[in-house]
């Protein structure tokens, strides 16, 4: 549908038109909504008077010189988005939202399930407003089944998806992947459920609920850990650097830090050999084929030794520029390295954005390169209902008078 008069925004990206009421906190809707800002849609994010998404108080901060501070956490998921206020739990509030949700294609939330029902919000109610609305709900177990209402976090999923029972060294505790994987990969697949829905209210006029959990998504991350357990009875456990099967693949030390090297190929562990000036390994009759490289005391016995000797002559500077096009080596980097990385800034994967008066914020761009309708993630996030006014009188059609009214009684 085309953008509500007087939401127009810059976008020109494909999904440019359709309006997404975004009702997210923290990181996994936010991030949702993101990437469709990104991708062009019109994203509305609403959020309580006096009380706003808490990640607008998370590290680290743009600060002006008088003090005045924004979130750079915030700011990263929040992108491209305008802000409205609107207190849901007042009757003037749900009554707003569903006259916002006549205008919406998209509606995306995060509560526990069973939350945006009991304020008469839910996917059913707002079905009865607008028939084609996809309704999104991101939740830790999911809209059904008996672990729905209980409360989660990113670690929830993890611990709860198995995964954090797998990650870690041998003989150690479980470790928890070094990043929010649980609201990463719920967040990924919350895209992916919207826009298949999207398409489908486009061809039938439709919409539909799309029922995320965060256990769910990060259980479709534990690679060939199912099938282990259902078809040999094999519990996965923490690994460390190791693959649970494939070998040479993993971690070496070199002469200035670590590099990842996953040639283990017949053609890969051929061209290693001769890369590093002794071909003759490649034919050694315990090492020369693939089967006999995947056994363990097989590859600790012979093939970890020669790899650490290899590697512990150069620097991963030398090692990439050694393995370049040949076989699979990379050098094990820091987020600083990351961001300096020339191919990093070729793929315009750091991207800058000027706040006034609090200074230049650089972030992640958008993975999604599309050659016709290119994403667009040089977007400021929005003040608390930076926006209120404007939407309320597009989208809404209520005068001036009666927005006064509203934030007077602190329902915006």
């Amino acid at each position: 549908m085309p953008e509500p008069p007087g939401t127009e925004t810059t976008a020109r990206g494909p999904l440019a038109g359709v309006v997404v009421l975004d009702i997210t906190r923290v990181v996994a809707g936010p991030f949702c909504s993101m990437i469709l800002a990104d991708l062009g849609a019109t994203v509305i994010k609403i959020e309580r008077p006096g009380e706003p998404d808490y990640a607008r108080d998370f590290p680290p901060f743009l600060e002006s010189d008088g003090g005045d501070r924004f979130s750079a956490f915030f700011a990263q998921y929040n992108r491209n988005k305008m802000g409205l206020t609107l207190d849901l739990a007042a009757a003037e509030g749900k009554q707003l939202l569903k006259r916002l949700a006549e205008h919406a294609d998209v509606l995306v939330e995060n509560f526990r399930p069973g939350t945006m029902d009991k304020l008469g919000l839910g996917h059913v109610d707002l079905q009865h407003v607008n028939r084609r609305l996809v309704y999104t709900a991101i939740s830790g177990f999911g809209q059904t089944g008996p672990y729905r209402r209980r409360p989660a976090f990113d670690n929830s999923a993890q611990a709860a998806g198995g995964l954090w029972s797998m990650n870690g060294n041998p003989d150690q505790p479980p470790t928890r992947v070094g990043t929010i994987i649980g609201d990463l990969a719920a967040t990924m697949y919350a895209v992916i459920g919207t826009l298949a829905a999207l398409r489908h209210a486009e061809r039938t006029g439709e919409g539909q609920l799309v029922d995320v959990a965060q256990q769910d998504s990060v259980l479709s991350l534990t690679e060939s850990a199912v099938v282990s357990y259902t078809v040999e009875g094999k519990t996965a456990k923490p690994l460390g650097n190791a693959h649970p099967f494939v070998r040479p693949y993993g971690l070496y030390p070199c002469k200035d830090g670590y590099v990842f090297f996953g040639g283990y190929t017949d053609k890969f562990w051929r061209l290693t050999c001769a890369m590093f000036g002794e071909p003759e390994a490649a034919d050694d009759s315990e090492i020369d084929t693939m089967a006999k490289r995947f056994d363990p005391e097989v590859y600790e016995r012979r093939i970890r030794p020669l790899l650490n000797r290899w590697m512990a002559q150069r620097t991963r500077a030398e090692l990439e520029e050694l393995a370049g096009e040949q076989v699979p080596l990379t050098a094990i980097k820091d987020i600083g390295d990351v961001v300096n990385d020339p191919h990093i800034k070729a793929r315009d994967m750091i991207v800058d954005v000027e706040y006034p008066e609090l200074g230049t914020l650089e972030m992640f761009g958008q993975p999604i390169h599309l050659g016709a309708t290119p994403a667009e993630p040089r977007g400021l996030a929005p003040a608390v209902g930076e926006h209120t006014d404007t939407l309320l009188r597009a989208m809404a059609g209520l005068s001036d008078d009666e927005i006064a009214a509203l934030r007077a009684s602190g329902v915006v």
